[in-house]
């Protein structure tokens, strides 16, 4: 049946939600839960639904941005030329498509093109100034990355001075790795010290990199491999192909294999050759990149809003194989969502042992028909996730057992909802010792009370060692029982124990964001610290009243009151207070009466030189306040640079929007 507009609409919400999430998953916590294949599944389907109704494109699809937002634990760098990301297939006759598109897009000219591996780690960009490194960022949202400078620096193989005649200013981007060896390595010794191991190697670089302690990334071994360049001044660069040796001479590792082609034919020899060659790297390969060689042709070719014309990836089909579903069990995650994991009989896929693959979700694993005790086969897709692809039906002899997601949490016994309209299962208890250490980190994450130094090893060794059974138990660790646990010196439990007692003076929108409440965000926690004076009015407060709240509404109201009602988290409030945490509003506004800010409603959409929380507590403390939806109420838009749907609806009700210069001159 032909899509409708509706049915169209429909569809590419779902779909945006999920690409978003997995996006999430993927950029800014390296812990992605699909494979590449199934991703790019996804993101097809999006883009050839966006192709077939264009009038339901937004500026802020993933089909129209790059990665993720940059986290909040580190400075932010602006990159000189965007970092794009590249178009990918799995198909040769794709790779036709591309180069009989640019052969039609440059006619009568000689077309060449450079294959190189495709590195499977993390984009990062470097800045070398005078020769000198200046700095490192990551990709982040392709116009603003990371600032990773310090991580980077204890990479041996990175050099802080370029060797030779360097041009004045030259911006290289490549990518960081895990060797493969070292992956093992690594794996090994967090197994044998009780601490989960990596999936793969470019998630364990990019839990390197995130590090805020270069001590930690230091350990880590690292390498990285470069094949491109950004902004550029004091040389003319006209060919890729001449990039390699440049590298070379100036003392940046790149890529010891690549092949020139002049025709399909030989794009496609070269494709194959390198497959053949690929797993001889110390690094993973999970496919080929194929590059306009002339800088001249790459500039009348250009880009789209997310990818560059003049370059596309191929990826390799990754390995399947057979094994037996042996059970499926169930994982809680922080917010009490049930998810169904494939408990198998160990087999060996892309060179690692697989017991464990993720089902995602019940309706996934009914729509695969996939029951305990059938023959599976599994495919680490990109060489990333395990996955369950396909079920051997034809091998069934009647043993095999349907699968069905139990009707209370098989943690803490409590009962378990699925709301209207939503995939997941949730248990609605939330003290579950299986969403505990989930809980922790969000609480003490720097967006909520800011604890540094509690983050998922130390959660991990408190909860292990029943120190915390609650997040109120945070605030009656002691400094004795700190320094009993590992890599815990007498510095280290100092400046813990002295971020936990700085967190007590936090604001109670904080408080509120950190607690965990299904479906409270910042913008939500906000707006309840500034309408209710302190937490028992919150409290007490009925549903209707909380749906009245802007930022709250109907679905966020009977969250909270949900929330409140639960006796063991009223019992954890008065832990809290107990503990000496600030439970009243302490909203400030700014001391000149003049101030152009106060009294108004802001929203906030776009990159902006400072992370959305900080500007969002400037105008809060300038008497301001601050608005997660855009609507007539709103006073002003600030608008950042990559302004998606926000700015586009704030024009259709004509709301007044600001640059962030013009909002400095207001404060």
């Amino acid at each position: 049946m032909a899509e409708t507009e509706a049915s169209a609409t429909k569809r590419i919400a779902a779909l945006r939600a999920e690409i978003e999430e997995h996006n999430r998953r993927y950029y800014e916590q390296a812990a992605p839960t699909i494979s590449d294949r199934e991703y790019d599944r996804l993101y097809r389907e999006l883009v050839d639904l966006e192709g077939s109704f264009p009038q339901l494109v937004t500026p802020d699809s993933p089909s129209r941005r790059v990665g993720g937002e940059p986290l909040k634990a580190f400075a932010q760098i602006a990159h000189r030329v965007p970092m794009l990301s590249l178009d990918n297939t799995y198909s040769e006759e794709e790779v036709g498509a591309f180069y009989r598109r640019i052969e039609k897009l440059l006619p009568n000219e000689k077309i060449s093109v450079v294959i190189e591996p495709k590195v499977d780690g993390v984009a990062v960009s470097l800045l070398y100034e005078e020769g000198r490194l200046r700095y490192a960022a990551t990709r982040g949202d392709g116009t603003t990355g990371d600032d990773i400078t310090q991580n980077i620096r204890t990479i041996h193989s990175v050099p802080k001075q370029l060797k030779g005649d360097a041009p004045r200013i030259f911006e290289v981007r490549g990518e960081v790795f895990m060797t493969k060896e070292g992956f093992a390595k690594l794996n090994s010794e967090r197994s044998e010290a009780g601490l989960p191991v990596f999936a793969n190697p470019r998630n364990s670089a990019a839990g390197s990199l995130k590090q805020l302690d270069p001590a930690i990334t230091a350990q880590r071994p690292l390498g990285v491999i470069f094949y491109g360049t950004g902004g550029v001044e004091g040389m003319e660069l006209t060919h890729h192909s001449k990039l390699f040796p440049l590298l070379r001479k100036l003392g940046l590792p790149c890529s010891e294999r690549w092949w020139p082609a002049e025709s399909l034919a030989e794009i496609l020899r070269a494709i194959r050759e390198l497959e053949k060659v690929r797993h001889d790297f110390v690094y993973e390969t999970d496919g080929a990149v194929v590059k306009v060689d002339a800088f001249a042709q790459r500039e009348s070719l250009g880009m789209t809003a997310k990818s560059p014309r003049w370059a596309m990836a191929f990826k390799y089909e990754a390995e399947r194989v057979e094994t037996k579903l042996l059970d499926i069990l169930i994982q809680v995650g922080r917010t009490g969502v049930l998810t169904p994991v494939a408990a198998l009989e160990p087999v060996v896929v892309s060179g690692s042992r697989v017991a464990r693959a993720t089902l995602h979700n019940e309706e996934e694993v009914a729509r695969k028909d996939i029951r305990i005790g059938d023959t599976v086969v599994i495919e680490k897709a990109g060489e990333v996730i395990p996955a369950v692809v396909s079920v051997r039906t034809d091998l069934r002899d009647g043993s095999e057992k349907k699968f069905r997601m139990p009707k209370k949490c098989p943690v803490c016994g409590s009962k378990v909802v699925k709301d209207e309209g939503q995939v997941a299962v949730r248990c609605v208890n939330a003290q579950c010792p299986a969403q505990l250490k989930r809980r922790v980190e969000h609480f003490a994450a720097r967006g909520a009370m800011d604890i540094e130094g509690l983050g998922e090893a130390m959660v991990e060794q408190l909860v292990e060692h029943k120190l915390v059974r609650e997040v109120s138990d945070i605030y009656r660790l002691t400094s004795t029982q700190l320094g009993e646990l590992e890599r815990m010196g007498e510095k280290s439990v100092a400046n813990l124990c002295a971020a936990i007692e700085r967190s007590k003076q936090q604001p109670l929108w904080r408080l509120l964001f950190g607690l965990g409440i299904l479906h409270v965000g910042v913008s939500a926690a906000r707006a309840l610290a500034d309408h209710f004076p302190n937490l028992d009015a919150l409290i007490e407060a009925s549903p209707e009243e909380l749906q009245r709240i802007p930022d709250v509404g109907e679905v966020v109201g009977a969250s909270i009151s949900q929330f409140f009602r639960e006796p063991g988290n009223r019992e954890m409030i008065e832990k809290l207070r107990a503990a000496g945490l600030r439970l009243t509003s302490d909203r400030k506004t700014a001391p000149a009466s003049d101030s152009k800010i106060k009294g108004t409603t802001w929203v906030i959409t776009g990159t902006l030189s400072k992370p959305r929380d900080e500007i969002a507590e400037e105008i809060v403390q300038h008497g301001g306040k601050v608005s997660g939806s855009v609507s007539k109420k709103a006073s002003f838009v600030l608008a950042g640079e990559e302004a998606g749907s926000k700015l586009e609806k704030a024009r259709e009700l004509g709301l007044r929007v600001v640059d962030e210069a013009a909002f400095r001159r207001m404060l």
